[in-house]
Order: C-alpha cells, then sequence, then structure tokens
C-alpha cells in the first residue's frame, strides 16, 4: 500500500524587534510628529507662547525637512487679504490699470495663489504709519526690491515706459459688521513709480 506525501505543515515564523529598537523606533516617530505639529501651533500671532519654547528644539530638524509651513494661513483668524494695483503708461501715452493678483486673468488657480502670496509678503515688510521714520526708512530697503521687480515685469509685459504700485489692505469686517452688511475702507499704502529698475518718484 502506498502512502501519499503530505506537505510539511507551515509554521509561521515571527519577527519581533527588541524592546530597545521599538522604543527607539517610536521616539523617532513621536519627534518627527511633533516637529510636524509645532510650526503652526507657533506660527504668527495669535500663537502658543508654550509651543515657541518647545519648539526651540525641533528648530533643526524643521529645517532640514522644511516643515515650517503655514497652516493656519486661513484659521483660525485670518487677517487682512491684500493686493497692489497698478497703473502703467506706455510710450504713446496709453494708460493700463491691473491688480495683482487678478482672479479674471490668473490662470491657472494656481496661479492665482502664487500671485497672491506677492502682496502678502511685502505687506509684512512693510511697519504701521506710526512707526518711527528710521524704521521706515530700512524697511523700505528690505520691500523696496520686490517691488522694482514687479514694477520691471509689468513694464517689459506691458511694453511700459512708467508704472505706479499701490499696496492695498482690504478691510476686513468681523461678525456683526458682516450680519449688519457694514463695510470698511482700505488701507493704501504707495509703493513708488518706476521706469523699468529706475526710481522715479515715491
Amino acid at each position: 500500500m502506498s502512502k501519499e506525501l503530505q506537505p510539511a505543515p507551515h509554521k509561521e515564523t515571527k519577527c519581533h524587534w527588541p524592546v530597545a529598537v521599538q522604543l527607539f523606533v517610536s521616539s523617532l516617530i513621536a519627534v518627527y510628529i511633533l516637529a510636524v505639529a509645532l510650526p503652526p501651533l507657533a506660527g504668527p500671532p495669535p500663537a502658543s507662547e508654550l509651543a515657541n519654547v518647545v519648539l526651540q528644539p525641533f528648530r533643526p530638524l524643521v529645517g532640514a525637512f522644511s516643515l515650517s509651513h503655514g497652516y493656519r494661513f486661513f484659521a483660525p483668524n485670518p487677517g487682512p487679504g491684500h493686493s497692489i494695483s497698478w497703473t502703467l503708461t506706455t510710450d504713446e501715452g496709453t494708460v493700463f490699470k491691473g491688480s495683482l493678483p487678478d482672479a479674471n486673468s490668473d490662470w491657472p488657480r494656481l496661479l492665482y495663489h502664487r500671485r497672491f502670496m506677492i502682496p502678502e509678503k511685502i505687506s509684512a515688510m512693510i511697519p504701521p504709519p506710526q512707526a518711527p521714520a528710521e524704521i521706515r526708512r530700512t524697511a523700505t530697503r528690505d520691500w523696496q526690491p520686490f517691488a522694482e521687480d514687479i514694477a520691471t515685469r509689468l513694464l517689459t509685459e506691458h511694453n511700459g515706459q512708467t508704472i505706479t504700485l499701490k499696496l492695498i489692505e482690504h478691510y476686513l469686517p468681523d461678525t456683526f459688521e458682516t450680519r449688519e452688511g457694514r463695510v470698511g475702507d482700505d488701507t493704501t499704502t504707495p509703493l513708488g513709480t518706476y521706469m523699468w529698475r529706475k526710481r522715479v518718484s515715491r
């Protein structure tokens, strides 16, 4: 009588990390999660002072992995929006007006978002009107190169001769004003008049 060969029963092999390795890997994961979560909590005001303190040892890791993102940019309390209005004159005397960003012409939407960030960056460099004159002069050296780049780009695109830029801070009504249908006035800050890269006036 012949005997049929039966396959040997399969034995499951389990791989267990040593406890020390498990603790080490878990610690790495926890540190990374903290490095992701802390920058938004310690971002622009209103921000947590505790988060700012806790973030300090993580800054090398945050910088190395580029984790410092503005997740709180649109929430929970977004600030007023900004745009740059421009008036351009060509050699023939034709006048063009526009805004940066422009929801009607900036397409695809990613282009609109990228251009939306330009006036926001400049607005962060401009001190309030009540700031001392020396601080305002120092700040001008920081934001003016950006304004000159914008002017040069627009002059090139529209074959212009001169261009005037203004930073517009759009009024952000509070909840009660929104319910009542009230609106406030936008704030305008001159960014200068430019002829290519040569400044004309301010």
